[in-house]
């Protein structure tokens, strides 16, 4: 492991965590708004888009570890895994807008229509954000660094939704009346990704210019994709962190997905008072709980070095599981408690995500101190592919679901749907954040193990 003495300063962190601004903010909007995109705009079942949501998967299951294992035997001037971010960012903008353009075609045209473009809006969202995860391991090996780097990420990532969430919806009112006098959403979600495409596209730029590659992988390694397979296989810390990003981010993604649609048909009020402003419902939902997160988020280093990565990431997702139960209980009446209930599981929520990068990046240590060999981009292939699949999950789940209950897209809804929605931001979700928690109680990489490897593939350097 050969690596140049610097340390990332303040600038590089900064540049790092603008990479994760520009994908939250379509990340968000996929996860929180495109269903209902789908089902209410479009004009897609709710059950046909969960289908497509998960056949879609099985390419993506194939293509995320392809560019993690292209990105590690990629040799350039810039490094292995800057240039994806570099090359990478028009397309992913591009393609972006075409997932939110409405043809006025038939329905099983636009349905084909529909997979095409949201199975290329993951693969371009694989080809940047594979190699930006893997980035983390290669600015730094130091551990803490690495927490720091991921806190940043975190930060900027959910300082992202927050951007998305305020402007998404007063962007589409504005273009859908701009051009005609008759209301035109379909153009108003189009023209709304293409100022948030391009926003995107110059941040991942950005990233690219102002982050470095520190630490690469020994002089002598040579190119073997299967030998690297097989040790990823018997990585048995690999397994479980998988596992539990994988519930948490079903957890995550099915009570954003049910968010829109809970407020939508559960209450009857639109907006509410705060601060002076009149702030729409699902809005201040959004907003408080992101905020929320970058709470959690600042919150994960501090907490981790005083008890540990696992203990940490184990008590905020037993909390979580706990706190989202008390949804179910609540009406429109007790709407600011439930924005009180939305602080707190979103600060549980938020503590994981920094631990999760950095619990990637020391599992690539470890494989490195078990083989010998170092696979930065597979094993973060890992992360992108646990993120995609568990929103991927989580999203046929809400529509699969929402079939299940009786959903009928801009009608009144029955009460067992309604009695359906509240299930979906309460139960249900709960009991991934509970997997979570029980699966990531077998995970072995301690921060002393790790401080262990650590010293062990310093010698080696030596």
């Amino acid at each position: 492991m050969n690596q140049v003495s610097e340390r990332p300063e303040l600038l590089e962190k900064v540049g790092y965590g603008l990479g994760d601004f520009a994908s939250s903010m379509f990340w968000k909007i996929f996860s929180v708004y495109l269903m209902v995109f789908y089902t209410d705009i479009f004009g897609i079942s709710a059950a046909a888009v969960g289908t497509m949501f998960l056949v879609s998967r099985f390419w993506d299951a194939a293509n995320d570890p392809i560019v993690g294992i292209v990105a590690d035997r990629l040799n350039t001037r810039w490094g292995k895994f800057r240039p994806f971010l570099a090359f990478g960012a028009i397309p992913f903008a591009i393609i972006g807008v075409l997932t939110f353009y409405t043809p006025d075609w038939s329905a099983d045209a636009k349905l084909i229509y529909a997979y095409v473009t949201y199975t290329l809006m993951m693969m371009a969202y694989t080809v940047v954000n594979v190699p930006y995860a893997s980035l983390l391991g290669v600015i730094s090996s130091n551990s803490d660094d690495r927490t720091a780097l991921a806190s940043f990420r975190m930060v900027f990532a959910f300082a992202g939704s927050i951007f998305a969430f305020i402007l998404i919806e007063p962007l589409i009112n504005m273009f859908s009346s701009m051009f005609t006098t008759d209301t035109n959403p379909q153009l108003g979600w189009t023209l709304t990704m293409v100022v948030f495409g391009t926003i995107a596209a110059m941040l991942f730029f950005a990233t690219f210019k102002l982050t470095r590659e520190r630490v690469r992988p020994s002089i002598y390694q040579q190119n073997d994709t299967k030998e690297d397979l097989r040790n990823l296989i018997k990585n048995k810390p690999w397994f479980i962190l998988l596992g539990a990003a994988l519930s948490t981010l079903i957890f995550n993604s099915m009570r954003d997905g049910a968010a829109i649609y809970y407020f939508k048909y559960t209450f009857s009020i639109d907006t509410i008072e705060l601060l002076g402003f009149s702030v729409g419902i699902t809005t201040a939902y959004l907003v408080i709980g992101q905020a929320a997160n970058i709470i959690g988020v600042m919150l994960a280093t501090p907490l981790a070095k005083f008890v540990g990565k696992k203990i940490v990431f184990l008590i905020a997702m037993l909390m979580a599981a706990f706190f989202s139960v008390f949804f179910y209980y609540l009406d429109e009446s007790q709407f600011m408690l439930i924005l009180g209930l939305q602080v707190i599981v979103s600060m549980c929520a938020g503590i994981i995500f920094p631990l999760l990068w950095s619990m990637y990046a020391d599992i690539a240590d470890y494989s490195e101190y078990q083989t010998g060999r170092r696979s930065t981009g597979l094993i973060f292939s890992s992360s992108s592919f646990s993120q995609k699949m568990g929103w991927t999950l989580g999203g046929a789940m809400t529509g699969w679901t929402l079939a299940y209950f009786g959903y009928e897209a801009n009608a009144d809804q029955s009460e067992a749907t309604k009695e359906g929605l509240k299930l979906m931001v309460s139960y249900i979700p709960a009991i991934g954040a509970l997997i979570s928690g029980i699966v990531i109680a077998f995970y072995s990489l301690t921060d002393n193990v790790m401080n262990h490897v650590q010293d062990k593939l310093k010698e080696k350097q030596a």
